[in-house]
């Protein structure tokens, strides 16, 4: 690993695209370095941040291309996310609180984890809205483990 690889994908924000994608992303992090105890981690956030670009940020209106670029030095990866969907609500991340879990099977949520696992597994988020643009940058931490 260098000193700062880079891997960039460029798909359309539809379901299968998308899930060839992440496939895509994960084989590539992986043959440029991700350390192996971190490409869970990545793989779900990825999925999670991904998935919601195309079933949130292009809801109602037509997809158009999801853009990833990765950067992956010694200890850390940052991914960047972007694409021109609708904004997230309040043009923020959202808290990560999971949904309530009820107290009989019939109750379990269908959904409301993703961002809930995507602050878990990640070092630092952030968005930011610009010229129509959103642009979400996830970062993983993983230092070199003691010996």
């Amino acid at each position: 690993m260098g000193n700062g690889d880079f891997l960039d994908l460029s798909f359309a924000a539809t379901e299968a695209e998308a899930s060839d994608g992440i496939a895509e992303l994960s084989k590539g992090l992986e043959a440029h370095g991700l350390p192996s105890r971190k490409a869970g981690d990545v793989k779900i956030a990825l999925a999670e941040a991904i998935n919601n670009v195309v079933e949130h940020a292009y809801a109602g209106i037509t997809p158009a291309k999801v853009k990833v670029h990765c950067r992956l030095h010694q200890n850390w990866l940052d991914i960047l996310i972007s694409d021109t969907g609708n904004p997230l609500p309040g043009f923020r991340v959202p808290d990560g609180v999971p949904a309530p879990l009820g107290s009989t099977r019939d109750e379990l949520p269908e959904g409301g984890f993703g961002w809930f696992l995507i602050h878990e597994l990640t070092s630092d988020i952030r968005y930011e809205r610009r010229n129509g643009c959103n642009r979400l940058s996830l970062r993983f931490d993983f230092p070199n483990p003691v010996t």
